[in-house]
């Protein structure tokens, strides 16, 4: 079975289902080609590198993957390398596992593996990345914040991500940490792009026409901050309170999405079922 042509990005809020039915791993490797797929597991950001890399390697192959690989960067270095480079130019699908997002953007950030992935996904290539993995995919990530208590500037610290997906900031295990506060705050300081947060065991999957469906058994929660009418941000102290007028939140199950150009709802019998 070929790959999805149209798939670019599959962005997993973290704790995605590795021993019922796997749906979202199971989903990464038919879009990437079913039998055909050819995977390397990328484990720049986690400390038990050989382990991760291993776990997902074996569950990629259980889900009929033909070929997966994993590749571990520990320095900017190697990341320069020509036959990491290679390495990756003959694969159908990348994918990011979780830790520390820090860890990948300042290892990989503007280096030849970073660029080399960019002309991987638009040359077709499927992108993926669990918690830390999905953070890092946007040009601001959140790094940290104080979670479960009212949104306060001091909530949040951002950071340049990889730039895979533009005009979003995506936060992750969302619902279950309860993160809205640092997400809010998050937007407070960059209305423009859409905040995007992502429940545990769920995913996005982004297009070439970035439109955006969910899977998963959670939800995808979507700030849009665009219409503010009236935000402290740039006036309060750090512990004070933050206040933000005029914010659309949607929220978003399995089979339904998003288009994230023009800012509207996908409804479910409007979702296309994936080719390949």
């Amino acid at each position: 079975m070929e790959k999805s042509e149209d798939t670019r990005l599959i962005i997993i809020g973290g704790g995605e289902d590795k021993r019922a039915d796997k749906a979202i791993l199971k989903e990464i490797v038919l879009r990437a080609g079913s039998e055909n797929a050819e995977i390397a597991v990328v484990t720049t950001a986690t400390t038990f590198p050989l382990e991760v890399g291993e776990e997902y390697r074996q569950l990629f192959y259980d889900l009929g993957a033909k070929r997966v690989e994993t590749i571990n960067i520990l320095s900017r270095q190697e990341a320069n390398r020509r036959e990491i480079i290679r390495s990756i130019q003959r694969l159908d699908c990348i994918f990011f596992v979780g830790g520390d997002q820090l860890r990948i953007s300042s290892l990989l950030g503007g280096t030849d593996f970073h660029h080399a992935i960019h002309r991987f996904m638009e040359d077709g290539g499927i992108i993926a990345g669990t918690s830390a993995g999905a953070s890092m995919m946007s040009e601001v990530m959140v790094v940290e914040g104080n979670e479960e208590e009212a949104p306060r500037k001091s909530a949040v610290r951002l950071a340049p991500g990889m730039g895979f997906l533009k005009g979003v900031i995506i936060d992750q295990h969302f619902n279950q940490r309860g993160r809205i506060g640092r997400l809010l705050g998050a937007v407070a300081q960059n209305p423009y792009p859409l905040g995007l947060g992502i429940d545990e065991d769920t995913a996005m999957i982004i297009d070439q026409s970035h439109k955006m469906t969910v899977i998963g058994s959670g939800v995808v929660t979507v700030v849009d901050g665009g219409a503010i009418e009236f935000t402290n941000i740039s006036e309060q102290y750090p512990d004070e309170p933050l206040v933000i007028t005029n914010v659309k939140v949607h929220i978003l199950p399995s089979e339904y999405g998003f288009h994230l150009t023009k800012r509207r709802a996908i409804l479910k019998d409007e979702i296309k079922p994936a080719k390949g």
